[in-house]
């Protein structure tokens, strides 16, 4: 009967995470599109930050509660497989268009601060200052957003006659409260029953938990990408990874100091790995074709395995 429950929870999860996902691109796509926002601005800001929620809730509470320890790999492994695993799994679905000002400016950001966590972390530990640094490059990237929307007025204000602007606003807050809920209630089912059926602590912390905080971006991904929206699909994630870097462990560490184990080198490696991956993949023709999105999958199952072996 315990078995029972928790895949009808895991099942519910889901449906608030299709649903969340499906009520927050309508909402934040619909207020981009009245107030003339450019719709990439929307998906390295608002949906970046909401889908960011679970991994920030998870980070910031273990350093409060003193676990500060898993702050970096929760960050790390989410990173590493929002690029290689969300967008191959939504770059196999639909092809997406890069933006040029991603492939220029957003993903080498991405990138950079990966390479500069690595380089904080060589003393092992992320320490007050470090925070501070890192919350000082959330400040000018946020600058940076508010400078590129003001020069993107080619984007006109729409009138939206079905919905008006609180209807939107209040289904992408619905939308947002129901992917966060939802992510929780997978992870927690999802994990019930691995342990039901004997799989290791290690084994769900690699897998089922590291996707449970992720789901929101892959579900808002591969939503907004279906729905057209492909510069808030690759903005979710580029957006996201910064967000968790910048934000999620620079609040942490003006917490508390977080320790980063030599393990989490080879971890952040990946992750710049997977940053130059991404900006060589849609270089070219400024798309993220299938071709792309298996290779991205295939390099994950590589990581995965040199991590688990």
């Amino acid at each position: 009967m315990y078995i029972v429950l928790q895949v009808v929870l895991l099942a519910v999860g889901f449906g608030m995470l299709i649903k969340g996902a499906d009520l927050f691109v309508e909402g934040t796509s619909g207020i981009a599109r009245k107030f003339g926002i450019p719709q990439l601005v929307i998906g390295l800001t608002i949906v970046a930050m909401g889908t960011s929620a679970p991994e920030a809730a998870v980070s910031i509470t273990a350093a409060l509660k003193g676990n500060a320890d898993i702050t970096i790999g929760n960050i790390v492994g989410s990173n590493i497989l929002n690029v290689l695993i969300i967008l191959g799994v939504t770059a196999v679905i639909t092809t997406l268009a890069v933006a040029r000002s991603t492939i220029r400016y957003e993903i080498p950001f991405m990138v950079a601060i990966s390479v500069l966590l690595l380089v904080l972390g060589l003393d092992g530990t992320i320490t007050l200052t470090d925070g501070l640094i890192l919350a000082a490059a959330f400040l000018l990237y946020l600058v940076y957003l508010f400078r590129m929307a003001k020069k993107k007025p080619e984007e006109q204000a729409v009138p939206n006659r079905q919905h008006s602007i609180w209807i939107l606003l209040i289904g992408a807050v619905a939308g947002l409260i129901l992917i966060v809920w939802g992510s929780d209630i997978t992870v927690d089912a999802a994990t019930a029953i691995a342990k039901f059926c004997g799989m290791s602590d290690r084994f769900i912390g690699l897998t089922i938990v590291a996707l449970g905080t992720s789901l929101p971006e892959l579900v808002t991904s591969v939503t907004a990408a279906r729905k057209g929206n492909a510069d808030i699909a690759i903005g979710n994630i580029v957006g996201s990874n910064i967000f968790n870097i910048l934000f999620v462990v620079g609040l942490s560490a003006l917490i508390t100091p977080i320790p980063f184990a030599q393990a989490f080198r080879f971890d952040t490696m990946a992750a710049i790995g997977a940053g130059i991956l991404l900006l060589l993949c849609s270089f070219r023709n400024q798309k993220l074709g299938r071709s792309a999105g298996w290779l991205m999958l295939v390099c994950y199952a590589a990581y995965f395995c040199s991590i688990l072996f």
